[in-house]
C-alpha cells in the first residue's frame, strides 16, 4: 500500500495539468483588443481563439474517452499533454494571426484528453469515501487555470511582449508535461481491480448509457449547467454595463466567481464524502444559483457584486464534480472514462448552444434581461431533474470518515 499514499501528489499533478488545459485556453480573453490591432483582424475573427475550444471538445471528447477507457488515463492524458505542449510552442511564432489560430486548434485538440481522464484516476487512487473530495480538487484546477488565465496573460505581455510570453507559456507546457510522466502513474495496488476492457467501444458504451435512466438525467444536468456557466460568464460584462459596472469590475466579478468556485469545489464534495449522499448536495447547488442569479445580474453595487459572484460559485460550480462522481459510480470504473467524455460532451454542447441562445434573445429595449431570465429557466428545470435522480449511495459499506 505504499504507493497508494502517494495519491494527493498524484491528484495534485493532474490537477496542475488539468489546470493548464484551461489556461491555455483562456490566455487570449484578455488580449482580443491587442490581437484586432496587432493583426488587424476583426472582433469575432479574434475571438476563434477561444471558440475553438468549445467546439472541437464537443468532436474530440469521445474519442478521447474510448481511449482513455482502452489504453489507460496515464496514457490519455499524457498524450493530451504532449499535444498541448507541442502547439504551445508553435504559438511562439508571433508573425501570423493564423499560426497562432492553427496553434490554438492543437491545443484544443489535446484538452479533451487532459480533461477527461479525472474520473479514472480518482477511482484508481482513492477510496470510495474521498471520491468526490478528489474530484473535486482535480476539477479545481480547471477553475484555477482559468482565473489564472484570465488574469496574469495581460500583465505579462505588457511587461516582456507577446512573443516572450507565448515562449514563457511554452515552457511551463513543457515542465507540467514532464513533471506528469515522472509524478503519475497507476496505482499498483489496485491494478487488479481497474482492469480495462480493451475492447470496449465508445457507441457501444453509449447506447447502454442511454438505456440507463439516471445517467441520462446527469447528462442531461450536464448540458443545462455548463451551458448555464458558459453563458453566465462570456456575456456577464454586457449583463453588467447597463448598472453602471464597467469591462474591468465585471471581469472582477467574474473571477471571484471562479475562485468561490475553486473553494466550493474542495469543500461541499467533502461533505458529500463525509454524510455519504450525492444528491441533496446537487440539488442545493443549483437551487443556490438560482437564489442568486438575479440579484448577481440586477445590483450596481459592486461590493455587493462581488460576495454574490463569490457565492454564486461557491455553491454552483462543486456541482460538476459531484456529477462526474456520480456517473463514475453509476458505470464502474472500466466506463467512467466512456461516461466523462459524454458528460463533457453534453456539456460543451449546451456552452455552445446556451451561449448563442442568450445572444438571440436579448432585446434592444430591455438588454440582456430575457437572456438571465433564460438562465433563471435552465436552473428551474436542473432543479426538476435532479430532485428525479436516484442517489447512488456511495460507499454504502464502509464507515462514515471521522
Amino acid at each position: 500500500m505504499r504507493d497508494y499514499k502517494k495519491r494527493w501528489h498524484v491528484l495534485a499533478m493532474y490537477s496542475t495539468a488539468a489546470g493548464l488545459s484551461q489556461f491555455l485556453w483562456l490566455n487570449f480573453a484578455p488580449l482580443i483588443s491587442l490581437m484586432k490591432r496587432t493583426y488587424g483582424v476583426s472582433e469575432n475573427t479574434a475571438g476563434l481563439l477561444l471558440l475553438v475550444f468549445p467546439l472541437i471538445y464537443v468532436v474530440m471528447s469521445v474519442p478521447a474517452g474510448s481511449l482513455i477507457d482502452r489504453r489507460g488515463y496515464r496514457f490519455g492524458i499524457g498524450l493530451g499533454l504532449a499535444i498541448m505542449s507541442a502547439f504551445a510552442c508553435l504559438r511562439i511564432v508571433t508573425d501570423s494571426f493564423w499560426v497562432l489560430l492553427v496553434a490554438q486548434i492543437g491545443i484544443a485538440i489535446g484538452q479533451p484528453y487532459v480533461v477527461n481522464g479525472i474520473s479514472k484516476l480518482v477511482l484508481d487512487w482513492f477510496d470510495p469515501k474521498e471520491e468526490a473530495i478528489a474530484t473535486g480538487i482535480g476539477t479545481a484546477g480547471l477553475l484555477a487555470g482559468m482565473a489564472l488565465g484570465l488574469a496574469v496573460s495581460s500583465p505579462i505581455v505588457t511587461a516582456v511582449g507577446l512573443r516572450a510570453t507565448m515562449a514563457i507559456f511554452a515552457g511551463v507546457s513543457i515542465l507540467v508535461s514532464l513533471g506528469f510522466y515522472v509524478i503519475v502513474h497507476p496505482n499498483a495496488a489496485r491494478k487488479a481491480e481497474l482492469v480495462t476492457d480493451s475492447s470496449s467501444r465508445i457507441g457501444e458504451h453509449l447506447l447502454t448509457f442511454l438505456g440507463e435512466r439516471d445517467l441520462v438525467l446527469i447528462f442531461l444536468l450536464a448540458f443545462l449547467g455548463l451551458g448555464f456557466f458558459n453563458g453566465l460568464t462570456t456575456w456577464i460584462e454586457p449583463i453588467l454595463a447597463p448598472r453602471g459596472i464597467d469591462s474591468d469590475k465585471a471581469g472582477m466579478v467574474g473571477g471571484v466567481l471562479i475562485l468561490g468556485g475553486i473553494l466550493g469545489a474542495a469543500v461541499i464534495p467533502a461533505f458529500s464524502d463525509h454524510f455519504r449522499r450525492r444528491k441533496p448536495f446537487l440539488i442545493g447547488s443549483i437551487v443556490a444559483a438560482l437564489a442568486t442569479i438575479y440579484p448577481l445580474c440586477d445590483t450596481g453595487n459592486y461590493h455587493r457584486l462581488l460576495l454574490l459572484g463569490a457565492l454564486q460559485g461557491f455553491f454552483f460550480l462543486p456541482a460538476y464534480s459531484i456529477m462526474l462522481q456520480m456517473s463514475a459510480e453509476l458505470v464502474g470504473a472500466t466506463r467512467a472514462g466512456a461516461a466523462t467524455a459524454i458528460l463533457m460532451l453534453t456539456g460543451n454542447v449546451g456552452g455552445v448552444i446556451v451561449i448563442m441562445a442568450m445572444q438571440w434573445v436579448k432585446s434592444d429595449r430591455t438588454g440582456f434581461a430575457p437572456a438571465v431570465n433564460l438562465l433563471a429557466g435552465l436552473l428551474v428545470v436542473g432543479v426538476v431533474l435532479a430532485v428525479a435522480l436516484r442517489e447512488t449511495h456511495p460507499s454504502r459499506t464502509q464507515p462514515a470518515p471521522a
